[in-house]
């Protein structure tokens, strides 16, 4: 199955000037854990609420100082919309990631995939399986 069947279309994004607390309040708002760094309409970076604690917090830097850029991950993976759903869990795997940015053919962004999408699709693909199993059980 192709990740764009199963990623969402309405990532929240922001631009790299984007300020911190602009973003914090978005996620706030958003009730979503990251904010996809947008230049036009290519992904470039990635910027999630533990982000936002180590670049802010630990380091104790002034958050009025700090952009998106500052705090992104600038070394952002992203996935084909028409690549499976395993070369997605072998990414996140392979890169230690949660969430991946879906691309389209010209690098736009297209949509996010995470791991809890993916688990959600496991979660549902067991239930089907059980059912199988409970309608050809015997009775005890």
């Amino acid at each position: 199955m192709p990740v764009e069947n199963l990623a969402r279309s309405d990532v929240v994004t922001a631009t790299t000037d984007e300020p911190i607390h602009e973003l914090a309040a978005t996620m706030r708002d958003e009730d979503v854990g990251s904010v996809v760094v947008v230049d036009g309409d290519e992904p470039v970076g990635i910027v999630t609420d533990r982000d936002l604690t180590i670049h802010a917090l630990a380091e104790r830097t002034d958050p009025d100082d700090l952009s998106a850029e500052d705090v992104m991950s600038d070394d952002l993976q992203t996935i084909d919309h028409d690549a499976g759903f395993y070369r997605a869990t072998e990414l996140m795997s392979e890169r230690g990631v949660r969430r991946l940015p879906v691309t389209n053919a010209d690098g736009e962004l297209n949509g996010i995939i995470t791991v809890d999408d993916l688990n959600e699709l496991l979660a549902d693909e067991h239930g089907q399986l059980a059912e199988v199993v409970r309608a050809q059980r015997p009775p005890y």
